[in-house]
């Protein structure tokens, strides 16, 4: 792309008429190189631009030969020291043309485009004065008209152009002190972008260092009165260890220049030591031969102290004393920025880990991995989330979800809703009736709050995980042998939206297999569709697995669980290879479920009569001596007395007693009655009414499970190690 028109060939009566008089005053007294740079300065500057160069035609036939650079490193300017005049490049077509320029080429830099008005001369155009521009799209009229009457004023300077001014703009551009080839934009562009303190670091290192010919850097930062090292180059552990976490008490030369505000230039060990004698073996420690220390000021106070230093003795002109006092003012602000956000990040990542599950539960049926991903490097917490929450009978729900947005309202949404379906799992109720509650307290939040949710409940003795979904994705089965399923039931929509009732979805689960949840951040982005990225998340998991021995670790091996740990990291690394690049949360939790031994399961049925609770307690002491438990025969038999008992008082008939040997004994009473048996305070004059009181007394824990048909009084008790 390209533009060319005619430009003026006057400096008057513009708008930008002050910076072509200040061209005009600033003219006395420098030679040729000098005003050239002059001009590429002043039209850099008016044009907002990133650097501004002058290019002259050579003494030999076709060549534009750089003599000034503005803004511009010495690698660029080697690169583009001369030209072909024939060429695409927007000077060589402004001389061509004798007319002004802009295409959308950077020339090898991040430029948008390069804008080029040619030099004029008696015979033609003399070269050519260019501007490599920032802003996308050519300059506008009054910056046309000031960078033409800038390369007219600038030809003007000039004179005849032989190879002996060639030789004087050389030795004048290769002479230059360090500040005319320092990448200030560049420092300044690296400086806004830095998120974190390593990134200010970091910038410091590759932007600083170069240009001024430093081998070493200290950036040290104050935290609780003291100076904690943030960033280091060019030292060994050695030293950095022993200067680490120096008190601000302390008399050292970063003390000294934080405590003053004002910066130091040694030049020699001679000049470091008539500064700091008492520092002399520290000095000798780092091996270095002259420093710049300057304080880091932000908001009135100083932060920190950044030590550049040299491996060879120098001097430091007037020029680079202010040019690095005013880096470092630069540098201070942001890092002052930077550590706000470090800050911010360390608290959203504390609040982020204390809303999700510690550590996940490994239970008889279910070990679980998981994995939570905060979206790119963004500081703010987020809405997923994951639990394992054990129920009664050996059964496990194992949830996951997604609040809709992301930030502290809803991180908190999402907690208020983790709590909600652990209180509401605790009720032992169905995950249709569970979802139409937790979709009640989305609605009560606003008409603005939405989030999805999958609520599964496996239980080890079936095999069947029953399981509901609320716009959320439904799990992946993967088998023993490999084989993966994905269910693709009726979707309902998302909490807050829905009208109950939720669907229920039953999956027959094998011995031993693995479900695979996860929520949209990490199947979901702009290049692909959630349907893709299961399909793709499927594959991933199948791949995982093949590479794992997971199933081969055996049926409870405690090895297990590291393998998932394994397996999550798998994935996520085949979804997600590029974490800092994603814009969504992203949760990804694989649970491994076992069934549960037959050996380890007893049921009977009783009859509709008074014997119920004698062939109860015959029933149990039997299943105990099998199993090796007669020492829990006496309570047991209490517990089965009382809980059969109240069915034939209480409710209806016929019942069934269940036993389950687990991490503990489990006891199970089903009989067809809905009501719900409750602890009542007995009076000492009453001859019952403690049944249940003594249930709890000699169990771990106790309650009620609705079923369709009736409900289910179940106990737990310890078994002796």
């Amino acid at each position: 792309m390209a533009t060319a028109n005619a430009g003026p060939r006057s400096s008057g009566g513009h708008p930008e008429s002050a910076r072509l008089r200040l061209l005009g005053s600033e003219a006395k007294g420098l030679a040729g190189s000098e005003a050239l740079t002059l001009a590429a300065q002043q039209a850099m500057a008016a044009l907002g631009g990133l650097g501004g160069l002058v290019h002259l035609r050579g003494t030999g036939p076709g060549e534009l030969r750089l003599a000034a650079v503005s803004g511009l490193g010495p690698v660029f300017a080697e690169a583009w020291s001369r030209l072909d005049e024939s060429g695409q490049a927007a000077p060589a077509r402004a001389v061509r043309s004798g007319s002004h320029i802009w295409t959308a080429d950077g020339m090898g830099t991040h430029a948008t485009g390069t804008a080029s008005a040619p030099l004029p001369g008696a015979d033609g155009p003399i070269g050519v004065l260019s501007v490599l521009t920032a802003r996308p799209g050519p300059p506008d009229r009054r910056q046309w008209t000031f960078l033409t009457s800038a390369a007219a004023w600038a030809a003007a300077c000039v004179g005849p152009v032989t190879g002996e001014w060639f030789s004087e703009a050389d030795r004048a551009r290769d002479g230059a002190p360090a500040e005319r080839t320092f990448h200030m934009s560049e420092l300044t562009v690296a400086l806004a972008e830095a998120l974190t303190s390593r990134d200010v670091v970091r910038a410091v290192q590759e932007r600083v260092l170069p240009p001024f010919g430093a081998d070493g850097m200290l950036v040290e930062v104050v935290e609780r009165d003291h100076l904690h090292i943030l960033g280091s180059t060019g030292y060994t552990r050695e030293f950095v260890a022993e200067i680490e976490g120096v008190p601000l008490t302390t008399h050292t030369a970063a003390t000294t220049v934080l405590h003053t505000g004002t910066p130091v230039f040694a030049e020699s060990p001679t000049g470091f030591l008539r500064r700091f004698p008492e520092l002399e073996a520290l000095m000798l420690a780092s091996a270095k031969r002259a420093w710049a220390m300057l304080p880091l000021i932000a908001s009135g106070r100083g932060i920190g102290c950044c030590v550049i230093s040299f491996a060879r003795e120098r001097t430091f002109s007037d020029e680079q004393r202010t040019l690095l006092t005013a880096l470092s003012g630069l540098v201070a602000q942001a890092l002052e920025r930077a550590r706000l956000y470090d800050a911010e990040h360390t608290r959203a990542q504390k609040l982020q880990r204390g809303l999700l599950p510690r550590t996940l539960p490994s239970l008889p049926a279910v070990s679980a991995g998981a994995r939570y991903l905060p979206a790119g490097q963004s500081d703010e917490v987020g809405g997923d989330w994951y639990d394992v929450i054990p129920l009664s009978g050996d059964q496990v729900a194992l949830v996951v979800g997604d609040v809709m947005g992301h930030g502290l309202s809803e991180a908190v949404t999402m907690a208020r809703l983790r709590t909600a379906v652990r209180t509401l799992a605790d009720l032992d109720i169905p995950p249709d009736d569970l979802l139409a509650h937790l979709s009640d307290l989305v609605r009560d939040l606003g008409d603005d709050s939405y989030a999805t949710c999958l609520y599964a409940e496996y239980d080890p003795v079936t095999g069947i995980c029953a399981f509901s979904t609320a716009g959320h994705p439904p799990p992946i089965v993967v088998h023993r042998d490999g084989t993966v399923m994905r269910p693709e039931p009726s979707a309902d929509p998302p909490l807050g939206a829905a009208e109950p009732p939720f669907g229920t979805h039953e999956l027959h689960l094998p011995d031993d297999a693995l479900l695979v949840f996860c929520t949209d951040g990490l199947v979901e982005s702009a290049a692909r569709d959630i349907d893709e990225g299961l399909t793709q998340l499927e594959r991933s998991v199948a791949r995982a697995v093949a590479d794992h021995s997971l199933f081969s670790t055996g049926h409870r091996d405690e090895k297990a669980e590291p393998v998932l740990e394994e397996l999550c990291d798998a994935v996520v690394s085949d979804l997600l290879p590029d974490r800092e690049r994603t814009d969504d949360d992203a949760v990804l939790f694989i649970a491994h479920t076992r069934r549960t031994p037959e050996d380890d399961v007893a049921s009977f049925s009783l009859p509709d009569d008074p014997r119920a609770a004698g062939l109860a307690r015959r029933h149990v002491r039997e299943q105990l001596a099998l199993w090796d438990l007669t020492d829990l025969e006496m309570t047991t038999e209490l517990v089965v007395s009382e809980l059969v008992g109240n069915v034939f008082r209480h409710a209806s008939g016929p019942a069934r007693l269940r036993l389950l040997r687990s991490r503990t004994l489990i006891c199970e009473v089903y009989d067809g009655s809905p009501t719900t048996p409750r602890i009542r305070r007995a009076a000492s004059t009453d001859e019952g009414g403690r049944g249940l009181q003594l249930v709890a007394a000699v169990s771990q824990r106790w309650g009620t499970r609705f079923l369709s048909e009736g409900k289910c009084i179940w106990s737990e008790q310890a078994l002796t190690p």
